[in-house]
Order: structure tokens, then sequence, then C-alpha cells
């Protein structure tokens, strides 16, 4: 046989090989750099043929197995077996269709506390092992039908009881990717360290006090925590139901804002967000413009800045927040403040766990592992950091609605409304149309320090008045730990909010990986 007889039918051969090899979902080598990637960015390498779901999963699934032990970040508790399989499915979709879902292929981490009905779900407790729940939460089952790959679930403080630490009895824990000597926050901290080691390409955490917002400011990510009522709690083990909202970790605002509109609304399931209908913008992305901050009226609230523990390079990093903010073209108001704001705060506090997780085990039906809060104390399955509030929360035995004061959602107990009021009324007597304060004082705690200032500031406004807060990075204190910065906004302006953050991301750009999850090499 000649020369050019063979090159042809090696080429052939070679050819031939490779179609079978696409057809059958051999992972193939692809150019695509997934280091601080976007869904915009994966889609456009989909449809130019640069990338597949499968190789995209691929690359996600390789860094969790070279980073997430070897490192002791300690992010994921279990991935999903079946993320290839499905990655697969819809790459077969998007050939066969040519059509991209919202969040077609997008490997998204999730909190071990939304239910997931093809993986455990246990609140960060053994008490809770192997739980399996009868169907997908609310949100879950949304970003599922916008073609979102549940990557794996994440760590997080047992029973989300911790602001300040990620650890649970299910897999111990979670540090901080910038210095692994220190937290990622609490409770959604697994989250938010799995997104900022590029571990996944975005994911989802809850918030019942700060723990969307302050593991995105010790993560340097964004994380959007909704008004109340804009997004479902259906289906994610319970805190305090009254204060929980779930929402997005992302990179960029733009991520998160996709995210956003793909969970937000209405759920017969959940009756607060009743409150959601006719104020759900039908396309959010359209308020993501870079000059939104022109004119905009922006307060300054100092009592969370000018405070004896303040860390001085949190406050220089705010300090910095605001001359940026002014020089995007906003006007700042500074200082502004609420009223009567501690005997306002004083007490609004109210414990309805035991009431909220039973009724969740009792959705699990016969095969809850648990059936009730006494159960879980019975069974001594939990660290000790968590007695106390075990306990304490076991003592509440008069239904919250026949407390006094009352203790039902924030929108009908009295303490809340007279804070929400207080808060809207001096936000009408600024003038203004938000107000930013540093989401923590304070830099990320070495691990096991309980004792030095936290400077966690996120505990009350959006929590308790139930409006939307959106943190954003500002930055790096000198030996590199995370900082941010939390705008709050009046009920559902979060269209207002996106474009604020947004405005100010686009100038400053703080977002930058952790040294020590570097990309792999090829």
């Amino acid at each position: 046989m000649h020369k050019k007889s063979n090159l042809v039918l090696i080429i052939i051969i070679t050819i031939s090989f490779w179609g079978y090899s696409c057809e059958n979902n051999t992972p193939t080598k692809t150019q695509f750099d997934i280091m601080e990637t976007t869904i915009v960015k994966v889609h456009h390498a989909f449809k130019n043929g640069d990338l597949t779901a499968r190789q995209l999963v691929q690359m996600y699934l390789d860094r969790i197995e070279a980073y997430d032990q070897s490192t002791k970040l300690n992010a994921i508790v279990v991935v999903n077996p079946n993320a290839l399989k499905i990655a697969d499915e819809l790459d077969a979709e998007y050939k066969k269709t040519g059509k991209l879902r919202p969040l077609h292929g997008i490997p998204i981490i999730v909190k071990d506390n939304y239910d997931t009905y093809d993986l455990p779900t246990t609140g960060g407790s053994l008490a809770m092992k192997g739980s399996i729940a009868p169907d997908d939460a609310f949100q879950v089952a949304k970003i599922r039908e916008a073609g979102a790959i549940v990557l794996g679930k994440s760590n997080m403080a047992e029973w989300a009881f911790s602001a300040y630490k990620t650890e649970s009895s299910i897999a111990g824990i979670t540090r901080n990717p910038y210095d692994l000597s220190r937290v990622p926050a609490g409770s959604s901290g697994g989250t938010a360290a799995a997104v900022a080691a590029n571990l996944a390409l975005a994911g989802l955490g809850t918030d019942t006090g700060n723990s969307i917002r302050g593991p995105s400011s010790h993560n340097n990510l964004v994380g959007i925590r909704s008004t109340m009522g804009a997004t479902s709690r259906d289906g994610i083990i319970p805190l305090m139901l009254r204060n929980d909202i779930g929402g997005p970790f992302a990179r960029t605002i733009e991520d998160a804002v996709r995210i956003y509109e793909v969970i937000a609304g209405y759920d017969p399931k959940d009756s607060i967000t009743k409150r959601s209908q006719g104020k759900i913008a039908d396309d959010y992305l359209q308020y993501l413009d870079p000059n939104s901050l022109r004119g905009a009226r922006i307060g300054v609230l100092r009592r969370y800045i000018d405070t004896p523990t303040a860390d001085p390079e949190i406050i220089k990093l705010t300090e910095k927040t605001i001359i940026d903010l002014k020089a995007a073209g906003a006007e700042i108001i500074d200082p502004f403040d609420i009223p009567n704001y501690d005997a306002l705060i004083d007490g609004i506090w109210c414990n309805v766990f035991q009431h909220d997780v039973n009724n969740y085990l009792a959705s699990l039906g016969e095969n809850a592992p648990v059936k009730s809060l006494q159960d879980v104390k019975d069974s001594g399955l939990y660290l000790p950091y968590v007695e106390k509030m075990i306990e304490g929360s076991l003592k509440k035995i008069i239904p919250p609605a026949e407390r006094d004061p009352i203790c039902i959602d924030i929108y009908n107990s009295p303490k809340n409304i007279a804070f929400s009021q207080a808060v809207n009324d001096a936000m009408d007597a600024a003038g203004i149309d938000a107000f930013i304060y540093p989401t923590w004082s304070n830099p990320p705690r070495l691990v096991g320090d309980m004792e030095s200032p936290a400077g966690d500031n996120s505990q009350y406004i959006s929590p308790h008045t139930g409006m939307p807060a959106i943190t954003v990075p500002t930055g790096f204190t000198e030996n590199g730990l995370p900082a941010g910065i939390t705008f709050i906004g009046r009920h559902f302006d979060e269209p207002r909010i996106m474009g604020y953050v947004y405005a100010y991301e686009q100038k400053t750009s703080h977002r930058k990986p952790p040294p020590g999850f570097a990309r792999l090499s090829k």
C-alpha cells in the first residue's frame, strides 16, 4: 500500500474513532478554562462547539477531587453520582433542539439543608444521615427545570446554628479558601467556599441572620438575600422559618441574578410568596446597567462602621467603597441612621426552631430518620456546640401564634412591623434609595476562635424587616482576607439594588480567586 493510501486510512480511522467517542459521550479534551467562568461564557462555548456539559462537569469533578480534601477545605458533603449522566442528557437535548435553557448544563452546588430527591439532605446532622426527601425543594426544582446540574451538596453549620463557623457532625469543619486557617463564616460556608475555589460555577445557600451575605463577604462573592416572600422556602430545613430565605452565591452579580431570576416567584406551597404576585420582574438582567449609580441617593449606616471593635482595614475598605460610589455618580448621604434602633431590635429574635423543624420532619413521612427535635436530642448525634440551642428550643413549647407577643411571620408580628416601619420612615426622611454598611466589621476569624470580635452586622435589618440585601466584594485586607459591603433596599426593590451592585462591581472588579486553588494542569 502506498504512503498516501496509508495516510488516508489513518485519517478515516481517526475520524471514525472520534465520531464513536462523541456518540458514546466519551470525554474529549477542551481548551475551555473554567477558572472564574460565567454562565454566559459557558453557553457561548456550548454554542461554538468548544465545550459540552459533560466536559464542564468533569472539570469541576476533577477540581473537587484535587482540592477539596487534600487542602482540608472540606466544602463538599457528597458529589452527585449522576452528574455526568445528567450532563449527557442535556448535551443530547441541545444537539437535538439547538436551544439552551437559562441554566443549561450549569453545575451548581447546593447547601445540605435543601431537599433533593436524589441525594441525602441532612442539615449537617448525623441524626439525619441518609435522609432522602420525597421531592426537591422548590428552588432546586426550579434550577433543574432551567437546566442546571446539581453537582453535589455542601457542608454547613449543623442545623444552621452558627453564623460564625461551618462545622457539622456529618462532615466536620469547612475552611476559608483564602486562608485555610480561617473560617468561611456560617452557616452556608460550604457553598461559599466551593464557589470561591471554583469547585462549582455557582451555589445555593440559606440566610436566617447572615448566612448568605456573611459567607459571601468572607469568600469574595456576591450573595443575594431577597425580599421575604420573593422566593420560596419550601423544602428547606428551617432554622427560624419566619426569617429564613434561600438564595444564590456567585462570583459575579450577573450570574447571581441569572439564578435569582429562575428561583424567584410564587409557590403555592409557601403562602408568604403570595406577596410576590405582580412584583416579580420578567427580566432582571435588564437592570444591570453600569450607569445605575448615577443620581442614586445612597445612605451610609455609620453605626456599623464607627464602632470600637471594627477592624481598621475593614473601615479603610469601606471608606474606599464610599469614594468609589461617589465616583460612579452616587449622591452619598452620610451618616444615615435609624432612630431608636437599639430599642426596636431588643427582643426581636423569636425561637421557633422546634415548631418549624418538627413540621419539616413530619413532611418527610415515614422515612424520616427522626420524628422530632426531641428525637434528635435523645439520639446524641450532634456536635457539642449545638446542644445549648437544641435544649433552649425544646423549652419553647407554646405555639408561635399563641405567644405574647405573637411570633408568626415578620409581616404580621408587632415588633417586626414596628421595626420595618421605622427603617422605611428613616429612608423617607433621608430621601435615600438604599443604604450600605460593611457586611462584617472584622476579617474572618481563625478556626476555633470564638472570642475575638466577630463584626457580624447583618442579623437584624434584612432578616427582621424582610427588605432585600445584596453583598458584593470590596477588596482584601493586607494579608489577603476578603471583605464585602451590603446594599439594602425597600421591599421588592431588587431590580434597583441589583443595578447599584452591578455598577459598583463593574467599576471596581474586586473579585479574585484564592491563590491556593489554581487551574489544574492539562
